[in-house]
């Protein structure tokens, strides 16, 4: 059974497009589109659908869902509303409004693209990063609900990106991706949650991406995309525990003292791993963009977008596990609460993929209606997946809804330029 390449969308009075046209933010080089645009004809593939789950399923919602995203070229953190009548923009927050809230004066004189989003364990906070400003980036904490600032601006290290929220609530971890700095190793902030004090910035290698915390919440993971790592923090001791190398084909641990190539090249030739450009130059080649812990622990998901591929990494052994081949430039990651869907973006390759982590395949690969996919978010009932999709140029951003019994897209709701980093909220009985 083939899938088809049909838009499904939300009824028109479910979709809104938030105010802002603030120019297109400078982004990641893994921004970059893959020139021939969809993989051609082959960009679909069949379904296998599980048995007897998508039939047990209500074809419409029954509950009400909200996630937040960020507009990181409108200056805007969106709060979307989708459930049995389709989705909506429910609220959107201007960067210049929590600014007017702040007890401390800033010079707000460009455009502060919100990058990463997090809510907390209670869903009382949302948690933002703006990569842009003065000097660099900054932690944003809002009131889940009311927009209300609750804390910050945080002056962190070189643009803020990835967010996360440790599983107790305690601690916000943000890695310092250094976008507009020198090709060196940058750093992880920890935070702590409550009084918005950053306690530890540790260095880990060079263009950390990717911030998620172990179930067990005593580590804390981000890859770096120059120099091939996924980084384990040990969150006890505020440092680096374990390193792990994802050069293609050569994938292994290594030392928790090595902070990648950049550094090594840097001082001479001699005894690396992978393709050396001459000093101070590598060339990754799994370019890794995030990680993802299964819920249980017990396996990493890693993102490599230079090698079309997502690695499944053993948490104890630390060792490859899986290898699951993707479509073009996989970014982002996450997995069904119940440990059975594993969601890829596909930045480049335009597209979403779900993947059974079961029968370790490729059930579905979608194209989305716009171009240049970002963020991925999963409702606590393993039943919808919302999409952040960036766009391009003044076209404005979207989230699209997919459902996680068929992976049809059912419903598409723009949203400011640039639509980055996405959480989710609230998942209530529908009215």
């Amino acid at each position: 059974m083939s899938r088809r390449p049909g838009s499904v969308r939300a009824p028109a009075a479910g979709r809104a497009l938030a105010a802002g046209g603030a120019r297109r933010a400078a982004c990641a080089p893994t921004a970059v589109l893959f020139a021939g645009g969809l993989l051609g004809v082959g960009f679909l593939v069949p379904v296998t659908p599980y048995a007897g789950w998508a039939a047990a399923m209500s074809p419409d919602p029954t509950a009400v869902y909200r996630v937040y995203v960020g507009a990181e070229s409108a200056d805007l953190l969106h709060r979307i509303r989708f459930g049995p009548e389709g989705g909506e923009v429910e609220a959107s927050i201007p960067v210049s409004d929590l600014y007017r809230q702040s007890p401390v004066p800033e010079l707000f004189t460009e455009s502060e693209a919100p990058h990463g989003v997090a809510v907390d364990p209670d869903r009382e906070a949302v948690y933002m990063t703006t990569g842009h400003g003065l000097p660099d980036g900054k932690l944003w904490k809002v009131e889940a609900g009311t927009g209300r600032l609750l804390g910050g601006p945080l002056d962190l290290g070189r643009f803020p990106a990835s967010v996360a929220v440790s599983p107790d609530g305690r601690f916000v971890s943000v890695a310092n991706f250094n976008l507009h700095g020198e090709m060196s190793p940058s750093s992880v902030s920890v935070v702590f949650a409550q009084g918005m004090t950053e306690l530890a910035r540790i260095e880990t290698c060079t263009m950390p991406h990717g911030s998620r915390f172990h179930p067990n919440g005593r580590h804390h993971y981000s890859v770096c995309m120059m120099d091939d790592q996924l980084v384990e923090i040990d969150l006890g001791r505020m440092e680096v525990s374990r390193r792990f190398f994802l050069g293609d084909g050569e994938e292994g641990p290594l030392p928790p003292g090595d902070r990648g190539f950049h550094v090594l090249a840097a001082s001479g030739p001699g005894g690396h791993r992978g393709h050396q450009e001459g000093p101070g130059h590598y060339q990754a080649s799994c370019s890794p963009t995030w990680v993802q812990p299964a819920p249980d622990g017990a396996r990493h998901y890693v993102a490599c977008n230079g090698s079309d591929q997502v690695l499944e990494i053993d948490y104890s052994s630390w060792e490859v596990t899986g290898r699951f081949a993707t479509g073009r430039g996989p970014y982002n990651l996450d997995v069904t609460p119940d440990g059975r869907v594993l969601v890829v973006t596909l930045k480049q390759g335009d597209g979403v993929e779900f993947i059974d982590l079961e029968a370790r395949e490729v059930i579905s690969r979608e194209a989305t209606s716009i171009r240049v996919v970002h963020g991925v978010a999963l409702s606590p009932d393993s039943r919808y997946a919302f999409v952040s999709v960036e766009g391009v140029g003044s076209e404005p951003g979207r989230v699209e809804v997919y459902d996680l019994g068929d992976f049809r897209r059912v419903a598409e709701v723009e949203v400011g330029q640039q639509a980055s980093g996405i959480a989710f909220w609230t998942m209530d009985p529908a009215p």
